[in-house]
């Protein structure tokens, strides 16, 4: 399939590869290094496009930062960039949660682990904030696309509204509003009309895709997609039968695949519940060691299901060793909470493309954009409020939700990196791969020296 570029695979794959490497954070921060590096420094996607992408993705289950970045490698390269791309980006954190599963099982103990990341996350905070700002500027054209990410925001920080609800109303209220008040709706004419300047670009909106969507595409996706998918169920239940654990972990992690709308905390609680007290995978607390280990490595936050699916095998090892059986459970794991995303994409991509310019869509996206925008707006106050406080208490007073910190475990260290890593970022012009490595060499020397 031809692409309307002459970007070469192999430039794109070093700079997947680097994506993968900088993915920390959480959503807001890999969206953050996503834009960064595609929209700011390669220009490769304009910024229509990749708004245009994250939209779609934060329709879908799963981890939306993955399925971002394959979307995008779909349509730099196609299938062949899409899986480079989604597949580098699941890859450092299925080897570093492996690794750290295999130390957690015989040793228990992660002290040097926490040490390497400490400086991390308050580093990645300052790149969220920058993606915040830059993004809203961008997307936030009008008042009335300010107040549809305040509501959003609101909504979902204050009063914890399920994120497919948001995504579904903006959309609703950008259809409707399209239909009734076109000047205000339509935020991607006007930033095409605007002064901003989309012609540096490789994928712009004048660019047209290479690939059109048909029913016998999308009937091959589908089937060879869900046979992938099976492989891992097929194969155990016929060798083991289906009172194993492979089996068990593969059907489980199946059906929370395709329900983990708004994030991975949406459906975490459900898991561990499920791992601990009907599954016996996990001992009360290890979900919170494993979370950990998720949050301090990068890749998507889902990817804690590794950790279980690795304790679990590890836990009930026959005819294996616990640490043999405990890899196959982490492999059987991450492969059957990953395929559906290729699955969705590969699916959806060529038809979100092809509608990309009905008027309709384009109203009804540019509602959830500035919906995203304020989701966006939340997953960073909410990692400040954890990368800076110990103690931070949920309180509701009816159905409002509060997070209100304890300032008396403010996190100086953690907020003296932060700092830092803004006035690096926004005012010394610093690339990320410094900020990034000056903050984890900060972070890892006060860990070892102070808190140790």
């Amino acid at each position: 399939m031809q692409t309307p570029h002459n970007l070469s695979l192999r430039e794109a794959f070093w700079v997947w590869v680097k994506v993968a490497a900088y993915s920390f954070g959480g959503p807001a921060g890999q969206i953050a290094v996503m834009h960064k590096l595609l929209v700011e420094e390669k220009k490769w996607v304009s910024e229509n496009r990749f708004l245009h992408a994250l939209n779609y993705t934060m329709l879908l289950p799963g981890p939306e930062a993955q399925q971002l970045a394959t979307y995008l490698g779909w349509l730099l390269h196609k299938t062949r960039g899409g899986l480079i791309a989604g597949g580098l980006f699941i890859l450092p954190g299925f080897v570093s949660i492996l690794a750290l599963s295999v130390l957690y099982a015989g040793f228990q103990d992660l002290t040097w682990v926490q040490a390497l990341f400490y400086g991390l996350k308050p580093a990645v905070l300052a790149v969220v904030i920058e993606a915040v700002i830059r993004i809203g500027r961008r997307a936030l054209k009008n008042n009335v696309m300010i107040a549809l990410a305040a509501l959003s925001f609101i909504a979902i920080f204050f009063f914890q509204v399920p994120f497919p609800i948001i995504v579904l109303a903006a959309g609703l209220i950008g259809y409707i509003g399209g239909k009734v008040a076109l000047d205000y709706f339509d935020v991607i004419r006007q930033r095409e009309t605007g002064k901003e300047d989309d012609s540096d670009y490789l994928i712009t909106d004048s660019v047209a895709q290479a690939q059109r969507p048909s029913l016998s595409y999308a009937l091959r996706v589908a089937v060879i997609g869900l046979i992938l998918w099976s492989i891992p169920l097929i194969v155990s239940a016929l060798t083991y039968g289906t009172d194993h654990v492979f089996y068990q972990e593969g059907v489980f992690f199946s059906q929370t695949a395709v329900v983990t709308f708004g994030g991975a905390y949406a459906v975490l609680a459900f898991i561990a519940q499920q791992a601990v007290e009907v599954y016996g995978w996990l001992a009360p607390g290890e979900m919170l060691d494993g979370l950990g280990m998720a949050e301090t490595t990068p890749g998507p936050l889902v990817q804690v299901v590794q950790f279980v699916g690795f304790m679990g095998a590890y836990r009930n090892a026959a005819p294996f060793s616990p640490m043999t059986a405990g890899v196959i459970g982490s492999i059987i794991t991450t492969w059957v909470t990953f395929v559906p995303c290729f699955i969705w994409i590969f699916l959806g991509a060529p038809f979100i493309e092809f509608w990309r310019n009905n008027k309709s869509l384009t109203t009804a996206l540019s509602g959830i954009t500035a919906a995203v925008v304020g989701v966006i707006l939340n997953l960073a106050v909410w990692f400040a409020l954890q990368t800076l406080f110990g103690t931070v208490t949920e309180t509701h007073i009816g159905p409002l939700r509060l997070l209100i910190p304890d300032f008396s475990t403010l996190d100086i260290a953690a907020l003296a990196i932060a700092i830092g890593a803004s006035i690096a970022l926004f005012k010394l012009k610093w690339s990320m791969l410094q900020v990034l490595a000056a903050a984890a060499l900060a972070g890892m020397a006060y860990y070892m020296l102070v808190v140790v």
